[in-house]
């Protein structure tokens, strides 16, 4: 039932306007219907927005592996399209809104970005190729513009799923 409600206040924000304070209640809704009560902290970043959320029960969505969370990411992604994943500012600048719980993500994503580095690090020293994954869209983004600062490598992704694999190989 819990599922149920939370599927419900997502069907209602979906054809709705969005904007970071329409994302952060439709968040705010969503975790409530599913008896998650937390506080959401809004912290702007170089890259866009992070929602993070915290409090006890916060922990229930990083359990697994973070799956619940990602669930939660791609659920709010399809409920407000493109618009919860790069609301604009005044300038029109895109930004990207995260959703993350207990600072989860952006441990992984510091993780995932010291491993795209040392990867590259290892294709520059042996001129052998390297992969990671499989990723999904928001962790390949990571990782491609972590290699991306540095020289003498590039990246690409080959799959045919949601789910890819990241190559990392010398510049040709």
């Amino acid at each position: 039932m819990r599922f149920l409600r939370a599927f419900l206040v997502l069907s209602a924000a979906a054809g709705a306007g969005c904007g970071r304070e329409d994302v952060n209640v439709t968040l705010q809704k969503v975790t409530s219907a599913l008896g998650v009560s937390t506080p959401i902290d809004v912290e702007r970043t170089r890259d866009g927005v992070r929602l993070n959320l915290s409090g006890e029960e916060a922990e229930l969505l990083v359990r697994h592996r973070g799956e619940p969370l990602k669930a939660l990411q791609h659920v709010v992604d399809m409920a407000f399209g493109r618009a919860a994943r790069s609301v604009s500012h005044g300038d029109d600048e895109a930004q990207r809104v995260v959703i993350d719980a207990l600072g989860y993500r952006k441990g992984k994503d510091l993780e995932l970005k010291q491993m795209a580095r040392l990867l590259a690090e290892k294709v520059k020293q042996t001129g052998l190729d390297q992969q990671l994954g499989p990723l999904n869209p928001y962790e390949r983004r990571i990782v491609h513009l972590a290699v991306a600062e540095i020289p003498g490598v590039a990246t690409e992704s080959i799959g045919d799923a949601f789910s890819k694999t990241v190559y990392i190989s010398l510049r040709k």
